[in-house]
């Protein structure tokens, strides 16, 4: 319960904030109850921004950012769904337990820890920090 003082063209009110839902709030002004209603605000479309994408020169040998499953030997940790890779929590060589970050993901302007699925040994790393990978890409290789 909140309650404030109001000077209104010379007069003092004092209102009390009982209760508010939704659309609604109960109110005490001097003493007296009031049932506040508005309108719902209408949801904002979201803006989308579109900006050019700058065609780099081709490579005589690109390495794919994210290796494709098949090429990878070894137990791999892939993402659960698409994003940009945030920080790289392990190295190679690196032992690690279930449970523990390997990669952290941003997804949906959300922070997300990719967790070792089994206890092992690091072999290979497939992301780097900056990276925008695909649902199912492979991050991390355990032996």
């Amino acid at each position: 319960m909140k309650e404030y003082k109001y000077k209104i063209n010379g007069n003092e009110y004092a209102v009390c904030i009982n209760e508010v839902n939704d659309t609604t709030a109960n109110v005490t002004v001097n003493g007296e109850e009031y049932k506040v209603e508005w309108e719902k605000p209408k949801e904002e479309k979201p803006v989308v921004k579109v900006q050019p994408v700058v065609a780099k020169p081709a490579q005589a040998n690109p390495t794919p950012a994210v290796a494709p499953a098949a090429a990878v030997k070894g137990n791999a940790i892939k993402t659960p769904l698409p994003g940009v890779i945030i920080d790289v929590k392990v190295n190679v060589g690196d032992t690690v337990k279930k449970g523990d970050t390997v990669v952290v993901l941003e997804a949906m302007k959300m922070e997300n820890n990719i967790n070792a699925d089994r206890d092992g040994k690091v072999t290979a790393i497939q992301a780097a920090k900056g990276d925008t990978v695909a649902d199912g890409a492979v991050l991390v290789v355990l032996e």
